[in-house]
C-alpha cells in the first residue's frame, strides 16, 4: 500500500501554531527517561502518585508560553485566554486530517525544540492502530527527519 500526504495551508497553519506557542524555547538534546515502573502507584482517580520518567525540559516561562499563546490566539481572531499556560486546544473537522496534523507536530517540535516525550489519547482501538500504522511509515512521507517507533 502507497500513501501519499498532501499538505494543505490549513493544516500547516496548526503545526505552526502549536511550534509557535514554545518560541523562545532552545533546541535541547533530550533522551527518554522511565525510572522503575513496578513502582508506580496509582491513586483512586487511576492517577500516577509517583514519578515514574522526566518530562520535556521547558527553558522559558510559563509567561513566556502565554504571551505566545495569546499571539497565536490573535492571529487566528481566537479569544484571548490567560488561563492554564500549559494546556492547549487544536480543534479540527472530521476529515481534515488530525493524525497528520499531530504527527507533523510531533516531528516539528522535535526538530525545532529536541521535545521528545508526547502523548496522544485516542477514542478507539481502531484509531489507535491508525496511529501504529503512521508512525511506522518511512520519515521522508511526513517530510521530517525523526523517526519513532511504538
Amino acid at each position: 500500500m502507497k500513501l501519499k500526504f498532501k499538505s494543505q495551508s490549513f493544516q500547516t497553519a496548526a503545526v505552526n501554531a502549536v511550534v509557535d506557542i514554545f518560541k523562545g524555547q532552545r533546541k535541547s538534546a533530550d533522551t527518554f527517561t522511565i525510572t522503575n515502573e513496578k513502582q508506580l502507584i496509582m491513586d483512586e482517580n487511576g492517577m500516577a502518585s509517583a514519578i515514574v520518567g522526566t518530562a520535556n525540559v521547558l527553558q522559558i516561562s510559563d509567561e513566556k508560553i502565554t504571551e505566545n499563546m495569546n499571539a497565536v490566539q490573535k492571529r487566528f481572531s481566537l479569544p484571548v485566554t490567560n488561563d492554564e499556560p500549559h494546556s492547549f486546544c487544536i480543534e479540527m473537522e472530521t476529515g481534515t486530517g488530525k493524525t497528520y496534523v499531530y504527527t507533523k507536530t510531533i516531528y516539528e517540535l522535535h526538530k525545532q525544540y529536541g521535545f521528545t516525550k508526547f502523548i496522544i489519547v485516542v477514542p478507539s482501538v481502531a484509531i489507535r492502530e491508525g496511529v501504529f500504522k503512521i508512525f511506522r511509515l518511512p520519515p521522508n512521507i511526513l517530510r521530517c527527519s525523526m523517526i519513532i517507533r511504538p
